[in-house]
């Protein structure tokens, strides 16, 4: 008989990084949509643990489920069976749309989720600043969502994402739509951000990451362990540690022959699930 959990998100402690061994626990997890007896299977037994500080990224072709798993882990939605527990408290979420609101400057913006988080008014322009500042966005605080760019827009986001001080961090495809050379920037970004935050023990920070990504040299660019789903329903296929030493580039020959292996296995999948 299976046992239905719902997804458990613990409150933070000061040593919350140090005393599990998972930022994020999938176990079992299975879903479905649809009333019974016209239900769609979108994921089915999917199992993974991402360790404190390390960068995941969920591979696959459109929909397998990546974004269904993301929500799941996000708390949006509950996982039809099975079980998810992140330890160190409520992940932030950052979707492929910037979703800021475009009434707010970019400032405001982030200082909107320093105040859901409940810092003191007195700290959260200061606070919005030196976020602005760590996506190298020095300046901007006072600029409306329409007088960014694209690539701005999204660094915003992800400061805003940063300002929730989750210690997982939840990216669903957050640079498709941004053409070649400002996703390259951005990756090179979130590198620095995700690097730094392993490095600095003074602040406590040991950030993981879980990214959704249809984009295979992508995947390869960015993390650390790259798990591959196939479709319908969402299964894992297989995953590969990526050891090539950061920072990467995109064109470097390891990222190049890496990606080549991976979009084989992607394409077989694609294949065997009749999928085009």
């Amino acid at each position: 008989m299976t046992t239905t959990t719902l997804t458990k998100q613990q409150p933070a402690t000061a040593d919350t990084a140090t005393t599990v061994p998972y930022a994020a626990r999938i176990d079992h997890v299975s879903k479905s949509f649809g009333r019974p007896g016209a239900q769609q299977h979108v994921l089915d037994d999917i199992s993974i643990d991402v360790a404190p500080g390390e960068f995941v990224c969920l591979l696959g072709a459109s929909g397998c489920g990546k974004s269904t798993l993301l929500n799941l882990v996000a708390g949006l939605d509950a996982p039809s069976a099975g079980a998810i527990e992140t330890p160190g408290g409520r992940p932030a979420l950052m979707f492929q749309e910037h979703a800021l609101f475009p009434w707010l400057t970019a400032g405001r913006n982030i200082e909107l989720a320093l105040r859901l988080r409940g810092v003191p008014r007195a700290e959260r322009r200061d606070e919005a600043e030196r976020l602005l500042e760590l996506v190298r966005l020095k300046g901007a605080y006072g600029k409306r969502v329409h007088e960014l760019s694209g690539g701005m827009r999204q660094r915003v986001a992800m400061a805003r994402a940063l300002a929730q001080d989750s210690q997982l961090l939840l990216m669903d495809e957050p640079f498709a739509a941004l053409d070649a050379i400002t996703r390259d920037v951005l990756h090179d970004e979130l590198t620095r951000i995700w690097t730094a935050s392993k490095s600095d023990s003074a602040a406590g920070t040991n950030l993981s990451v879980l990214f959704v990504t249809h984009n295979v040299r992508e995947a390869v660019r960015l993390a650390e362990r790259v798990v591959l789903l196939s479709s319908r329903p969402g299964r894992i296929a297989r995953e590969w540690q990526v050891d090539i030493p950061q920072p990467r580039r995109i064109e470097d020959a390891a990222v190049a022959d890496l990606s080549i292996e991976i979009t084989e296995q992607l394409r077989g999948e694609i294949r065997r699930h009749g999928q085009h």
